[in-house]
């Protein structure tokens, strides 16, 4: 299970890497070193998903429980960093995007990771006052707003979805 979960966890990460990497004309130094950084995140994931399966199958240890909870929101919302640096590094320096990438798309995009913080910080806590299978689903819901909005905030399903609902 620990595997399937590590594996969906990194293919939403290569979905958002695709789905803004295919808006970029050319790179530069920066960019690579901030590309560097999204890798390391992504090869990260295995290992905490190896801890938080392992804890969560020891039922007789709670505290241990709360404590991988705890580690894998922390480090889930650092990841969140490379991800703002980008974007950021990308509205400085336009003539990197591909002709008709909006200022909007940036700023929207610039939104995702803040909000992928804020949520993974929400699950570190529910993960240790409340439970440590509530801050685990917690973060099996970021996970999925993160592969909902791949394309963008109003680009992907959620934005698609967003907007029907937002036209009825």
């Amino acid at each position: 299970m620990a595997f399937l979960v590590s594996f969906v966890y990194v293919g939403v990460i290569w979905l958002n890497h695709h789905g803004l990497f295919r808006r970029i004309r050319r790179m530069d130094v920066g960019l690579l070193w901030i590309n560097l950084a999204i890798l390391f995140s992504a090869v990260i994931v295995p290992f905490l998903t190896a801890v938080l399966g392992d804890a969560l199958g020891d039922e007789g240890n709670p505290h241990g429980q709360r404590v991988a909870v705890v580690l894998y929101a922390l480090v889930a919302a650092v990841m969140s960093a490379p991800w703002f640096g980008l974007f950021t590094y990308l509205r400085d320096r336009p003539e990197l995007l591909q002709p008709g990438v909006s200022p909007r798309y940036l700023r929207t995009q610039r939104i995702r990771p803040l909000t992928g913080l804020a949520m993974y910080v929400v699950c570190g806590i529910g993960g240790w006052f409340i439970a440590p299978v509530v801050g685990a689903v917690c973060i099996a819901v970021v996970i999925l707003y993160h592969a909902l909005t791949c394309e963008g905030l109003h680009e992907g399903p959620l934005g698609r979805l967003l907007g029907a609902a937002g036209r009825r």
